[in-house]
């Protein structure tokens, strides 16, 4: 076991009133099969959306990528910055070449695919565009490189970057976030609602009993598990070795996915809560999914003390006979949550766990 492994698990229970935060393709909540009955299931790529979205809040933005097909208009705008002398069509065209030399397929000015791009990435791409190369292999080299930046990319060294057309281009995802599932059974319901037009007929006689929109919304309710982890070491290699960024990513990927919520819905239930129970821990061999604790369903009644109950003793009971105790544990606990959780880890508030993490993380990098 590497003794400067470090490895961060995420485990939160949060309770949503009835809500549709991610949708199919039919409009009905998302669901799975787990333990034999249906779950609730709000999908990693919904909840990490919300997290990329919340760390523009948080981050400054030099310090995070976008993903879009736009990536051309993006690095036109840094070329046009460094020199205010080229035409809008002549600076679109230098970023359109070096990115197609840098590796990625465009078509009419955009990218082919959704593409990653960090403004670290945006701007060395500018300043290769504005110089001079030797021979087209050079430039080619020196677009990829710049394409591959790692400095400052705290999103892009968290969620990865996958470009099927060149691999080169990859980054590996340092961060991994599981679907969350319902700790109970789960039936989704339909909402009927009626729109009535405001405005009264031509006559100025009020409307006939009716309405003039007519419709259904699905919904559930449900107590979710929630899991992530991340893989600090790798994250710090992805971030070219700044421990201070490194740190200050932790911070931000914990607050993010401590607080944030997707946004499926949102004026319709107004469902956005925040976690009943945080539990996190620090370690060196493994990440370790404590869902199995929830493989038998739990009851209808006082679902958040229960669930609480049911993941600490698994966890306890994963400890005993699987895996060593975290290094470190971390609680947010309100209330008589708290009691679950005695023994486990040291209870604190949000901004206390998001200090400690930083500091741990400084502390085991070197910073």
């Amino acid at each position: 076991m590497d003794k400067d492994k470090m490895i961060i698990d995420f485990h939160v229970l949060q309770t949503v009133p009835p809500s549709n935060i991610n949708r199919d393709d039919t409009g009905s909540p998302k669901t799975a099969i787990y333990g034999g009955v249906q779950r609730a299931r709000v999908s990693s790529q919904s909840w990490k959306r919300a997290m990329r979205e919340m760390f523009r809040d948080n981050v400054d933005e030099s310090k995070l990528g976008l993903r879009t097909k736009r990536i051309v208009e993006i690095v036109s705008n840094e070329i046009q910055a460094k020199d205010s002398t080229l035409s809008s069509d002549d600076s679109f065209k230098k970023a359109n070449d070096i990115i197609v030399d840098a590796g990625v397929k465009t078509k009419d000015m955009e990218a082919q695919a959704l593409f990653f791009i960090s403004m670290t990435q945006a701007k060395a791409l500018a300043e290769v565009a504005l110089s001079d190369y030797d021979d087209e292999k050079a430039r080619k080299k020196a677009a990829k490189n710049a394409l591959n930046r790692k400095e400052n990319s705290i999103d892009i060294a968290l969620f990865g970057r996958m470009v099927a057309d060149d691999p080169g281009l990859n980054a590996d995802a340092s961060a991994q976030v599981a679907h969350a599932i319902s700790v109970h059974k789960v039936d989704n319901e339909y909402d009927f609602f009626t729109a009535v037009d405001d405005v009264k007929d031509r006559s100025g006689e009020a409307e006939d009993a009716g309405a003039g929109m007519l419709g259904t919304v699905e919904y559930n309710s449900s107590t979710l598990y929630r899991y992530a982890t991340v893989f600090v070491n790798l994250l710090n290699d992805e971030l070219a070795g700044d421990a201070a960024v490194t740190g200050e990513a932790v911070r931000e990927f914990a607050r993010a996915f401590i607080t944030s919520m997707p946004t499926g819905k949102l004026n319709t239930f107004a469902n956005r809560t925040l976690p009943s129970a945080v539990l996190v821990t620090i370690r060196k061999d493994q990440p370790i999914n404590l869902v199995g604790a929830f493989e038998e369903a739990v009851g209808s009644e006082k679902i958040t003390w229960n669930s609480s109950k049911k993941l600490a003793k698994y966890a306890s009971n994963v400890y005993d006979s699987f895996a060593a105790a975290p290094e470190k544990s971390f609680v947010i606990a309100p209330g008589d949550v708290a009691d679950e959780f005695k023994g486990i880890g040291e209870v604190v508030n949000l901004d206390r766990l998001l200090e400690q993490l930083e500091s741990e993380v400084a502390k085991r990098l070197g910073a």
